[in-house]
């Protein structure tokens, strides 16, 4: 049953109205947010569809303007929306959507992963998944629409993010004889679940090899038609860069600052590291330190299934001694599944929300890369990040507010520098409480950190072509390229080499989300401090964390003037 706020102020009504006009513009994001009735249809990538979405986007944000502000809480939820309702429209009006192909997140990947947050409990979901699945070729013959009206105005994607979907969609349409399609590992996942072979089985088939199918041509059509006009630039420069960085975190950043801050940063955490490698191993550098945690037997977990059960444990460990002693986490919130993520995609572990009435649970999803040995040494940090006290809490914590929070708030709010710099706040608050003693463990934390801290240099650096500074190391007073950011990437954050290789083309292809992380981390910190320093012996961490979160997700522009005051 789909939940409704308590509220139904004008601002509130308001939002109400646009989260279900947005759901029937876009059932994918409908799955996505858990708002039930949209599992059988499908996007409208074309130039139609996305004005659509425009359209209800510019109408919402006017009657917003013109909506009674009853109240504090009226006035937050106004806020929140308005803010990321006018960025949307400039976005809309830079016309970045008509040339929007990354590796990461890009109409391509969406349409793929949408099934991967549909239900599956009985007959009516699966028949909603071959629904969908049929869908599949008029979705990507819309993207293809877009980009083909882009590429009439000259604004075309780079080579290299063209190159990488084409890719994945060979893996998701099953292009090598030796890997089925994504699509019809759905049918075996139903096989598995019916143990049966009868009419809607035949039904899924037929619409998994449409999917696959259509997946394959979309492969066919970027590689053949469109990387031919592609553009070899990769940096988008100054402008469009502060315009996207500005979207995916919500706040105007001094670039130059933030770039000169993010070398400080990462200088401070290697030295950091150096101390810590000592612990590890008597003598040893971080380099020294790192190969032994890598390669010893006794700190890694041979196998993709016992690999997830550690890390459902690890989850369901930290809820059980956090729930009310560090935070209240409601009984739905304290509910996590982890899972193994399909293949195709970048090589990160990533977390999808609950849905809005919480029968599908939250979930931290982990690329193996066709991996089957796991050390164990960073991936306690990694979980903390995407579960608790990471996105997990904080997503489904937002989720479970339909009392006070808009339903906007709740399902469409917020950017990637709130929601990344929680969860990186949360990773440094586990060693703050003890859960990271071991070095280890602190030590995956500090690698954490030093790549969160070379994505803010490499990707302003790559983007602005910004010089390296002088007394650094790694080929001072030269410009950042993207041949000279993998070598870094590798050489300081020490993250394995097969992840490190699609990371350039993620910063490249999503300019400003990279920084997300640390900005956002440095926002939380200095507003954690600044209330510490209000309250003195008073203040109060569990309860500053609460209030803080209760004030749903937002840019980071605005959570600085919220956290202000309280």
């Amino acid at each position: 049953m789909t939940q409704q706020p308590a509220r139904s102020t004008p601002v509130y009504r308001i939002s109400d109205d646009f989260v279900e006009r947005f759901a029937a513009l876009d059932p994918l994001a409908a799955t996505s947010m858990g708002v039930s009735g949209h599992d059988a249809e499908m996007t409208d990538f074309s130039p139609d569809g996305l004005a659509a979405r425009h359209e209800l986007q510019r109408e919402s944000a006017a009657a917003l303007r013109v909506a009674p502000v009853e109240d504090e809480a009226d006035r937050i939820a106004r806020d929140v929306m308005v803010e990321r309702l006018d960025l949307a429209f400039e976005m809309y009006a830079a016309n970045t959507h008509l040339y929007e192909l990354n590796i990461l997140h890009s109409p391509t990947q969406s349409i793929r992963s949408s099934f991967d947050l549909m239900p599956r409990a009985n007959s009516d979901d699966w028949a909603n998944i071959a629904a969908r699945l049929r869908a599949v070729p008029d979705a990507l013959a819309g993207v293809r629409a877009t980009l083909e009206h882009g590429a009439a105005q000259g604004l075309l994607a780079a080579v290299r993010q063209c190159r990488g979907v084409a890719q994945q969609c060979d893996v998701y349409g099953g292009a090598r004889e030796e890997q089925r399609s994504f699509f019809h590992g759905l049918l075996d996942a139903y096989e598995t679940s019916t143990r049966g072979n009868d009419a809607l089985g035949h039904e899924i088939a037929a619409a998994a090899d449409i999917a696959a199918a259509a997946y394959l041509e979309h492969g066919c059509y970027l590689v053949d038609d469109y990387l031919p006009r592609a553009t070899p630039q990769d940096p988008v420069g100054r402008e469009s860069y502060q315009l996207r960085s500005r979207a995916f975190n919500g706040i105007e950043l001094d670039l130059d600052e933030t770039y000169a801050w993010g070398w400080e940063e990462l200088w401070r955490i290697q030295a950091e590291m150096g101390e810590v490698a000592g612990r590890i191993k008597r003598g040893a550098d971080a380099v020294d330190a790192i190969d032994m945690l890598d390669t010893d037997p006794d700190r890694a977990i041979e196998g993709e299934e016992p690999f997830r059960q550690w890390m459902q444990d690890l989850q369901d460990d930290t809820i059980a001694s956090f729930d009310g002693v560090h935070f209240d986490i409601p009984e739905p919130v304290r509910r996590i599944e982890a899972m193994i993520a399909p293949p195709g995609g970048a090589l990160a572990m990533y977390y999808t929300g609950p849905s809005e009435d919480f029968s599908r649970p939250g979930r931290t999803w982990y690329p193996t890369g066709g991996h089957t040995r796991f050390p164990l040494w960073r991936e306690v940090s990694v979980a903390y990040h995407e579960g608790v006290p990471g996105h997990h809490l904080q997503i489904a914590q937002t989720r479970y507010l339909g009392d006070t929070l808009s339903r906007y708030q709740r399902l469409l709010a917020g950017t990637s520098g709130y929601a990344e710099g929680w969860a990186l706040y949360a990773e440094r608050l586990m060693a703050e409480l003890g859960y990271l003693d071991n070095p280890d463990h602190y030590m995956g934390l500090l690698c954490s950190q030093a790549l969160r801290a070379v994505r803010v240099v490499i990707d302003i650096g790559m983007h602005l072509e910004l010089e390296i500074p002088q007394q650094e190391a790694y080929h001072p007073g030269e410009t950042w390229t993207p041949e000279l950011a993998l070598p870094f990437l590798m050489q300081r954050s020490y993250f394995p080499a097969d992840m490190l290789a699609s990371e350039v083309d993620r910063y490249l292809g999503m300019p400003g989300q990279a920084i997300s992380y640390k900005v956002g981390e440095r926002i939380w910190l200095a507003s954690r401090e600044e209330a510490r320093s209000r309250a003195g012996a008073a203040f109060d961490l569990k309860a500053w964390h609460t209030a803080a979160l209760n004030l749903g997700p937002m840019g980071l522009a605005q959570m600085q003037r919220e956290l202000a005051t309280i």
